[in-house]
């Protein structure tokens, strides 16, 4: 019974967005009480008016399991027609639901996703940054005056080093008289 209560003031403090989308697609029963055991599929019975030989209604039951409903986040294909439809939620917003979900505290109620962070940091821990040059005994390419600065600062170290005796030089020379070493 606490648990709930607690999950009302939780609903209570939701965004709007996030609502609707839980009221559309119910969290499974795994994710929503993971310590406790319980069964996947939840019993429901609808009344069914079949036109049997006695004419009495029958009642038949039917097992609603959270695979009966596709995840919204991913493609699914229609049962009777085999084409494949698109997911109800695109990347990008899959994208914005889970931040507001994790900002929420409720990212775990979510389905699954590409989007989600556990699946970002198994994706990271299989393929690593993916950055060209971040691997062993590999050089990023880098542009032009990155690739060469390292000579120009060693140039202008070395023509830093000898500027005393270039002043002295020019000093004895009459300031500019004779020069020949003007800079480009």
């Amino acid at each position: 019974m606490t648990a709930q209560i607690e999950y009302v003031r939780l609903a209570q403090t939701l965004p709007p967005r996030l609502l609707k989308f839980f009221a559309r697609y119910p969290p499974s029963l795994k994710s929503v009480t993971s310590q406790q055991e319980v069964a996947t599929s939840v019993q429901t019975s609808v009344n069914t008016s079949s036109a049997s030989h006695d004419g009495a209604e029958s009642t038949m039951n039917i097992a609603v399991s959270p695979s009966d409903s596709p995840n919204p986040f991913k493609p699914h294909k229609h049962p009777e027609t085999g084409r494949w439809h698109d997911p109800v939620f695109s990347l990008r917003r899959q994208a914005d639901l889970v931040k507001l979900a994790r900002a929420n505290g409720v990212e775990e109620l979510l389905p699954y996703t590409l989007k989600g962070s556990d699946e970002g940091r198994r994706r990271r821990e299989d393929h690593g940054l993916r950055v060209k040059g971040t691997g062993i005994g590999q050089r990023v390419k880098g542009k032009a005056w990155e690739r060469t600065m390292k000579s120009r600062l060693g140039e202008r170290k070395q023509a830093m080093l000898g500027m005393p005796a270039m002043v002295q030089q020019w000093k004895q020379l009459g300031h500019g008289r004779g020069w020949k070493k003007f800079p480009r």
